[in-house]
């Protein structure tokens, strides 16, 4: 059973073998004595910008169990590592109609992907288009203000993320993160997402491989529809026993609902048929940018510029209370990118290539807001978004023009644009009032949020920093309620899951959630 060896600090210089050397040395283990040694994850510790270092572990399997065992426990810096198949069980029903999975992202492909590797031949129903065609419709859109509402940067193949940084961190603790990470690397994304302890692929990677999954489940038996909206339900005794499409009704054993966070209409749809939905806290603010070059110095001082070390990345928060202002989703030398799915909004968002190159790096810096402040209905969380989004539609000036304002007058309560901070929105902004785009109480923890992260982080000091608005779309502002089984309270064959139905935030969680849930669906049917 191989043991991983932690808190191996070596100067940023270090190469892979040397790191490996220092922890059998810590091991007091001579080469020969193992089956295999390796770095199991690299992070950054630059909180002193003179001494920044490496930060690893690496995993170690020796010849003797009993001396692995000795080992871990004589120390506390060493564990344990059991790497268990990962497997499912599958139960004796026969499906009766298609096991259906509604949305193509995160959680939505993993579910298809699990399912289809089992026997199942799922369907999948994708109201966008596939990511081909897709990017050529949010090119035209940025490019001319032309929004396609059936496929932009929220619905299409591989989600909303397929437009970001395509970062792979999450706060939760499962062992499904490492088998995502490992299919995710055999689908086209770098290797090194298996060691980095904060690892992305970049928009540009998680194309591909979001094509390559799609292709695995179609060589599988599984079918994508592209194009193809879930219009509505039908639910008899508890059941989804169709759901309805333009191309007419397709029957169903079960469906998986992956719709992502910006499927209003399906939350309204699910609403009418009285499945339990439920208002969650979610958040809104704006897009920060600042100079690469200004985050980098601002994090490593006068190694800024260093080849060894990686774009500066950040994450900083500030709470009053019960309310919390904190940046979100950073992309290092990245955009921020229209991503309306509505007309007559605007929406922003963030979004990095592999290799983070672009002039500016940019945050979401938001503002928690909950159903006290909006209220305690099913979708006015929805609504309260929507509202901002056509608020900042107005202030743009029309033609999906962004709102933007200079840190300085933002601070100062004033309009006005940097002539040193060019933002990277691509349709265009307009200087614009964000006392009139937000509620007092999201402009008035967002200006406390950055002087607080000024005394921090020096570029968060700079008037010349610009924030673009609006962000709105940091999660779901609702949550689909399920039970124990993760069905949908109430219908049986209903599994909510991923970020849309409130049970993920980001791409890591949302296709574990998607795991999860078809694991739940096999343990009730037998393949076909």
């Amino acid at each position: 059973m191989p043991i991983i060896i932690s808190q191996i600090k070596t100067p940023i210089e270090s190469a892979k073998e040397d790191i490996i050397k220092i922890a059998l040395r810590r091991l007091d283990v001579r080469e020969d004595e193992t089956v295999k040694a390796e770095v199991h994850k690299i992070s950054l510790d630059a909180r002193k910008q003179n001494d920044i270092k490496f930060v690893s572990s690496v995993y170690v399997s020796l010849k003797s169990s009993e001396r692995e065992k000795k080992i871990c426990g004589s120390r506390n810096d060493c564990n344990f590592v059991e790497d268990i198949p990962v497997s499912f069980d599958k139960g004796t029903l026969t499906p009766e109609g298609r096991i259906v999975v509604v949305g193509f992202g995160p959680a939505g492909m993993m579910a298809a992907l699990t399912l289809a590797e089992n026997g199942y031949n799922p369907l999948v129903l994708e109201r966008g288009a596939s990511v081909d065609e897709r990017v050529t419709a949010v090119e035209k859109f940025w490019s001319t203000g032309e929004l396609d509402v059936t496929t932009n940067v929220q619905f299409g193949e591989g989600g909303a993320g397929t437009f970001s940084d395509g970062k792979l961190t999450t706060r939760i603790n499962d062992p499904l993160c490492s088998y995502v990470l490992r299919r995710f690397a055999e689908m086209g994304a770098p290797e090194e997402i298996l060691v980095k302890a904060k690892p992305h692929i970049g928009t540009d990677n998680l194309r591909r491989v979001v094509k390559n999954i799609r292709e695995r489940i179609i060589s599988l038996g599984g079918e994508v529809r592209f194009g193809t909206k879930a219009e509505d339900f039908t639910v008899s005794n508890g059941m989804v026993t169709a759901v309805k499409t333009k191309d007419g009704e397709i029957p169903t054993a079960a469906v998986i609902l992956a719709i992502g966070h910006s499927a209003r209409d399906t939350f309204e749809a699910l609403l009418s048929k009285n499945v339990l939905i439920e208002p969650k806290a979610f958040s809104v603010g704006a897009r920060i940018e600042h100079r690469r070059e200004q985050v980098n110095r601002s994090l490593y001082g006068k190694n800024a510029g260093n080849p060894l070390l990686p774009e500066g990345e950040y994450q900083l928060s500030y709470r009053c209370g019960d309310r919390a202002a904190y940046t979100f989703c950073m992309c290092p030398g990245g955009y921020v990118v229209p991503s309306a799915s509505e007309e007559d909004t605007v929406v922003v968002n963030g979004m990095s290539e592999f290799a983070r190159d672009g002039e500016n790096s940019n945050s979401a810096l938001v503002v928690s807001v909950s159903p006290e402040d909006f209220g305690k209905n099913a979708l006015d969380g929805v609504e309260f978004a929507r509202q901002i989004e056509r608020r900042a539609f107005t202030l743009g000036g029309g033609g999906y023009k962004a709102p933007a304002v200079s840190v300085g007058a933002f601070l100062d309560g004033k309009t006005g644009m940097s002539s040193t901070v060019t933002p990277s929105y691509d349709i265009g902004v307009a200087p614009a009032d964000f006392d009139e785009l937000f509620p007092s109480f999201v402009t008035g923890m967002m200006r406390d949020g950055i002087r607080c992260f000024a005394k921090k982080m020096k570029c968060f000091g700079d008037g010349d920093a610009m924030l673009t608005g609006a962000e709105t779309r940091t999660s779901s502002p609702v949550r689909i309620t399920r039970s124990d089984n993760r069905n949908a309270v109430g219908i049986a064959n209903l599994f909510p899951s991923g970020e849309g139905a409130g049970y993920a935030g980001g791409i890591m969680s949302a296709a574990v959630d998607g795991i999860k849930s078809s694991a739940a669906v096999m343990k009730i049917f037998a393949p076909y």
